[in-house]
């Protein structure tokens, strides 16, 4: 599997949670790559980015967002190529981002921190009731990094679909 990491609007390619998660995804096998969105604040114009970048790679994608970068990833999950998503506190249901609605047949992990103060738990909770996916709520704020243990457990358990 290829792993794309999609970083956050305040955060950068690689980040805290994105070194330790592909570190993880390096040692199962996997190769991994970060996309930098820094040069624009624009969601929708960083899930063109991703678009546009998509079908440069071989099949067999697993993408990892975080925040903004969850939308960005939510956005472009698209089967056959797309076979999973780990979400981190991922942007969804936000007022003026062009997409609201987010179906796709995939595996797809959420974990959300109940202390966020950035986006509500309560979006991931909507999505996940919505259309049956892997919801983990924890201990945790926005960032997650004081959470990191749990967060990476998390995503070995969410790679070994893939071993």
């Amino acid at each position: 599997m290829h792993v794309i990491f999609s970083h956050g609007k305040e955060s950068g390619p690689w980040g805290t949670k994105i070194k330790a998660l592909a570190e993880i995804a390096k040692a199962a096998g996997h190769s991994v790559e970060s996309i930098d969105y820094t040069h624009t604040q624009d969601p929708d114009e960083r899930a063109a980015v991703l678009g546009k970048y998509l079908p440069t790679v071989d099949d067999n994608v697993l993408l990892v967002g975080s925040s903004m970068g969850g939308y960005v990833s939510i956005r472009n999950a698209n089967p056959p190529k797309v076979k999973g998503l780990f979400l981190l506190a991922p942007a969804l249901y936000i007022p003026g981002y062009e997409r609201q609605e987010y179906f796709y047949p995939l595996n797809i992990d959420i974990v959300h921190g109940w202390s966020d103060e950035v986006i509500p738990y309560q979006n991931s909770m909507k999505y996940a009731a919505g259309y049956n996916v892997n919801l983990h709520l924890i201990e945790g704020d926005h960032r997650l990094n004081s959470s990191l243990d749990t967060v990476s457990r998390l995503f070995e358990s969410f790679l070994a679909q893939w071993a």
